[in-house]
Order: structure tokens, then sequence, then C-alpha cells
């Protein structure tokens, strides 16, 4: 099955409905993989008295730069969403602003990440973010997202009995799989934006893919 890309409610809704949204996200990422993963493709390039620059795109909540701090306490992490709300609980500095028109310097920060951001966008949509980030990043271009699958697909309705997921990540979830990726299909867009160097790992049973693009 190809990606399919349709509009999540999380998109457009509500601050009250949003907030309760991204907390069941970071629930997901504690409890599921995301933070280990994370750390998994930070340990790499840095060890953890190093200080590092480090631009999260898509960073909403900024959880996962909060999971790199811990990690890593000398790392200064800025984070940038398109939603004021969504980073309303992030740690500064915190940037508003459109991925598609960044307003950085070349090579302004070591590292840019994503993390479940991607799927959210056409194919030759991300070629273009991965060519910006190239651009912005002076060591690494890195990010996580969604490895498209079934059990990832039914994973949410199915522990929403346990879990009490709200609504809205019970809608979003599901079409975010629909939109996630194969493995293949992650390095190939990578390297038709430049990164040459870009690796893909396949992470089980989190159903989470990583792209490491050493520059």
């Amino acid at each position: 099955m190809q990606r399919v890309i349709v509009p999540e409610l999380l998109d457009n809704a509500p601050p009250a409905e949003a907030e309760a949204n991204l907390r069941d996200l970071i629930r997901i990422n504690r409890w599921f993989g995301g933070y280990r993963i994370l750390r998994s493709v930070f340990s790499d390039f840095v060890g953890k008295t190093d200080a590092f620059s480090v631009l999260d795109v898509g960073a909403a909540s900024g959880d996962m730069g909060a999971a790199l701090r811990r990690q890593y306490p000398r790392a200064e992490i800025t984070s940038l969403d398109y939603r004021a709300n969504h980073l309303s609980e992030a740690c500064p500095p915190r940037v508003v602003a459109d991925a598609f028109a960044l307003p950085l310097r070349e090579h302004s920060f070591d590292f840019v990440f994503s993390s479940l951001f991607l799927h959210h966008f056409q194919d030759r949509q991300i070629v273009e973010l991965f060519s910006s980030f190239k651009w912005i990043a002076r060591r690494a271009v890195l990010a996580i997202d969604l490895d498209r699958g079934p059990l990832a697909y039914h994973f949410l309705p199915a522990t929403k009995w346990l879990f009490g997921w709200h609504d809205i990540t019970l809608h979003d979830g599901p079409i975010s799989v629909h939109a996630g990726f194969r493995k293949d299909e992650l390095l190939r867009l990578a390297q038709a934006a430049g990164l040459s160097n870009a690796l893909v790992k396949t992470h089980r049973p989190w159903a989470r893919l990583s792209l490491v693009a050493p520059l």
C-alpha cells in the first residue's frame, strides 16, 4: 500500500483538545520507544557532557527536546512549530515558523531533527524539507517517523480500554500510520534531497524508523 495523506484533527483542534492529544503523544514517546530511539540516534554523534545545538522542527509540546536535555544537559534545543499553542509547554528557546520558510542562516545548528513530523507531507515536500534541513545543519540531519504497517495501524484503537486515548489520538493515529513510510521510501527521499550518507533503521516493536544523515 502506498502512502495516503489526509488532514488530521490536530491541525485545527481547539487548544484544550490539542493539549489532550499532545499529552497522549508524550505518553506514546515515553512508553513506546520514542525516547529510547532518540537517545540511540544522538549517541552516534555526541557524549553525555558535550555541548551542541539542535533545531527540533515540528516540536509541538517539546517533549523530545526535554528528553534530549535530560540525557545531554549541555545541549541547546530550539523548539520550532507553526502553531504557538502547540509550543506552550516547550522549554525556551521557541520559534513559531513555517518549516518551509525557516528564518535561519546556513549552518546555524549542529543538528536539525524532527519526530513524527515528515509523514504529514507529500514526497516532494519532504524532499524540500530535507534540502532545507541540510542547508541549516552543520553535522547531521536526523529524523524519527512511523513505519507503515498493520501493528501500528491497529495499536491505538486496540489499547483504548487500557490507556484511555483521547478521541483525536484515536482518529489521527491510524491516519498517521497510513501516511508513514517504508524504510526504502524514507531513504529514497533523503537521497533525492542530497543526503547521500543517509541511513534508515527500523525499530521494532515500536513501529518507528530513524534516519541519520551525517554531513
